[in-house]
């Protein structure tokens, strides 16, 4: 339908009109988002996926006064249910699991960006309310220091053989941790119902004694205690940019497969400063927007849509190695497994440990 209107001249007006509708619309959102005068946010620290640029560029372009306050996914949707009319956020960065738990529970309003056509299908919400910015994808930090005689492992298959320790961290807490047995799963057949590849997988390195408790944090790994740690992409890289030898290290996302996620932002639905919020929305999946993110480690969701500067593609890894990531197909059911990991982490991983 919409081609057969394109190829007719009532069609290529109706496109002009909507090109200048669409053009006026942002005009009219920019100036109320300067008459608000400021954006407030939660969970989008400076030194996060370089909010800090996007922050910089938001008060030089629109004149947007900023303040964050840094909290988890949880409580940016507490916050928000909390404070209801007397809302001192417009704006906060979650987790992709945490946006429909966001719309369920009644407290964002949607916005679109114009760019909202080259945002994959599986990583935004129909109606708007939640659109990933920025991707993360389950990698491996390797220490090649530290690899007592093994090859640095490429894909979950090596993580058998070699004779260095993996360290995943706590999946009762951490959700890179949990994302890290997704990944390994879904590399090895399984799926979000069905965890048990990656707890087979697991468990052999365990009987091995080659499971670390150290979760990989930079910490750990300025003190030499990773050797091959089961991160997100842009930890990873962030990690490894500030080590004080960062050749030391190398940071590949497994071939043999691995899960996609990422971070979206939510705009509150009490926000007082609305516009301002839409405005931000609007700016992060712009290019420039989308550039600041990828200075940060983060891959920008729309990575194939936008030319990076060479200095800035240098902070990535290349597109080819996320050929075979999977996202997160089934959302409910991934909750429900996540929920019951822990337990079966202890009675079928961690028994095995020497």
């Amino acid at each position: 339908m919409k081609q057969f209107f394109l190829a007719s001249l009532l069609g290529s007006t109706i496109a002009l009109c909507t090109t200048a509708m669409a053009a006026d619309d942002l005009k009219t959102l920019e100036a109320a988002a300067k008459a608000e005068g400021a954006v407030n946010s939660v969970g989008m620290p400076d030194d996060w996926a370089n909010w800090k640029g996007t922050w910089e560029d938001l008060a030089k372009k629109y004149g947007l006064k900023h303040i964050d306050t840094d909290m988890s996914s949880a409580q940016e949707i507490a916050k928000f249910a909390a404070e209801k009319d007397n809302a001192s956020a417009d704006i906060g960065d979650v987790g992709a699991a945490f946006g429909p738990i966001a719309v369920k529970q009644g407290v964002v309003q949607p916005y679109k960006p114009t760019t909202w056509d080259q945002i994959p299908d599986w990583a935004k919400d129909k109606d708007g309310n939640w659109a990933l910015a920025y991707t993360g994808t389950i990698a491996f930090i390797v220490n090649k220091k530290l690899l007592h005689g093994s090859e640095a492992p490429t894909k979950w298959a090596d993580l058998k053989t070699g004779k260095y320790k993996v360290s995943i961290g706590d999946v009762s807490t951490a959700a890179q941790a949990a994302n890290g047995v997704l990944a390994a799963a879904l590399a090895n057949g399984g799926d979000e119902k069905n965890i048990q590849p990656a707890l087979l997988l697991f468990a052999d390195i365990a009987k091995q004694g080659r499971l670390s408790m150290a979760n990989p944090t930079i910490a750990t790994m300025e003190k030499g205690e990773i050797e091959v740690g089961v991160v997100w992409d842009f930890n990873g890289l962030s990690y490894k940019a500030k080590m004080a030898n960062p050749d030391d290290y190398t940071v590949l996302i497994p071939s043999d497969g691995s899960v996609i996620s990422g971070y979206t932002t939510i705009i509150n639905k009490y926000a007082k400063n609305p516009n301002a919020a839409k405005l931000t929305r609007e700016y992060i999946f712009s290019d420039a927007g989308q550039i600041n993110l990828a200075k940060g480690n983060a891959r920008p969701i729309r990575a194939e849509h936008i030319k990076l500067p060479e200095d800035v593609k240098t902070k990535l890894l290349p597109n080819e190695q996320y050929k075979k990531v999977t996202p997160i197909k089934d959302a409910d059911a991934w909750e429900k497994t996540s929920k019951s990991l822990p337990q079966k982490w202890q009675e079928e991983v961690i028994i095995n440990m020497p």
